[in-house]
């Protein structure tokens, strides 16, 4: 199913140019939605969530879906409850009942919902033409079976699964990064003004282009370090040792599950100078130009390292900076840059504590 998803998500533009268009296009949908609230504070989840579900929406369904379409919303809301609610403390440590209910809850309407999806994908299914990943998983599974294939692993459940998970590792991981972007940005307004500055430099007032990364280095190492100090997934999803091996005196046998704990290497003080502040000269050497370093894997590591990571990177460098472009970030009225509170929202990502920022246009 790995290998089938990274064949098909890259044969549907996942870090290619279609994909940079699409991501394009959409930041001027958010761009709008951001502009209605005139200045005035207002919670950026929604939009974001929104703007970059629909980046998975394209690839996976096929099209994108408005901002007002009840069904995406209502999809997209519950997909990101459901991410809060898995990785909640009383799930995690405890099998909480009431949240256990309400995690199965959110899954069969999600799954009626997919259903109806996949449902109307069918209908118009044309071999010669794919749409999008379900319309590719469709046409392999009706393969198989023309061929007398029946208990591949194309089928209904491992569709819906793997739907499932592109759907939400996603549009969560991605979206709360952004979320974290910006209110760095909110927070530290003087970095704010070297990236305008930047950007207004380098850029003026035309679409950013991925090519544009090489030229804006401290706004790259910006969106680096974000990535770093968020540190949102802090640990990666689940490994096996291929072989027996001592590991700082520990004997762990072959096949062993490991869960890497990605935060101890983000915020190592070996590592970094400033481990848990945010300084984007993690990033820069003595001349100011973007440097890579070891200790950055946001995406994890190894052979399960994460799929859509060239699509993450992407989605987060061409929306940062068109928001960067068009809007200053700022605290709601009455609070202060230090009152902004940087305390992560518990779930199976870190995304940031609910706060309003206000985006007053700049173009």
């Amino acid at each position: 199913m790995r290998r089938f998803a990274l064949t098909n998500l890259r044969d549907f533009g996942m870090g290619k140019k279609a994909s940079e268009d699409k991501i394009i296009e959409e930041c001027d949908y958010l761009i709008e939605v951001f502009k209605t609230f005139k200045g005035e504070a207002f919670d950026t989840t929604q939009p974001i969530n929104y703007a970059v579900s629909n980046m998975i929406c394209s690839i996976v369904y096929g099209s994108r879906f408005e901002y007002d379409d009840p069904e995406f919303t209502s999809l997209v809301d519950r997909t990101n409850r459901n991410i809060q609610l898995a990785g909640s403390p009383s799930v995690q440590v405890t099998v909480h009942i009431f949240i256990q209910l309400k995690l199965l809850t959110i899954f069969a309407v999600n799954q009626k919902h997919n259903l109806q999806l996949f449902s109307r994908l069918k209908e118009t299914l044309n071999p010669q033409m794919c749409r999008g990943f379900v319309d590719a998983f469709l046409v392999r599974k009706q393969n198989l079976e023309e061929s007398g294939i029946a208990n591949s692993y194309f089928h209904e459940h491992n569709l819906m699964q793997t739907v499932f998970h592109l759907f939400g590792a996603g549009t969560d991981t991605t979206a709360s990064t952004l979320r974290w972007g910006l209110l760095f940005m909110a927070k530290n307004p003087k970095i704010q003004d070297q990236v305008q500055e930047e950007l207004s430099r380098e850029i003026g007032s035309r679409n950013v282009q991925v090519e544009d990364r090489k030229n804006l280095p401290f706004t790259n190492a910006v969106i680096h370090e974000t990535q770093r100090l968020a540190s949102i997934l802090p640990i990666a999803v689940p490994h096996k040792t291929s072989q027996d091996i001592t590991f700082q005196g520990h004997f762990i046998k072959k096949g062993t599950k490991v869960f890497p704990l990605l935060t101890s290497v983000l915020h190592d003080e070996s590592e970094w100078e400033r481990p848990h502040s945010f300084y984007p000269a993690h990033f820069l050497d003595k001349d100011g130009k973007f440097v890579k370093r070891e200790a950055f894997m946001p995406f994890s590591a190894g052979h399960r390292i994460c799929p859509g990571e060239s699509l993450a990177r992407m989605e987060l460098f061409i929306f940062f900076t068109s928001l960067l472009q068009h809007f200053r970030f700022t605290p709601p009225p009455g609070v202060s840059e230090d009152e902004l509170d940087l305390t992560p929202r518990v779930g199976f990502t870190l995304s940031p504590s609910p706060h309003k920022l206000c985006a007053v246009s700049c173009m």
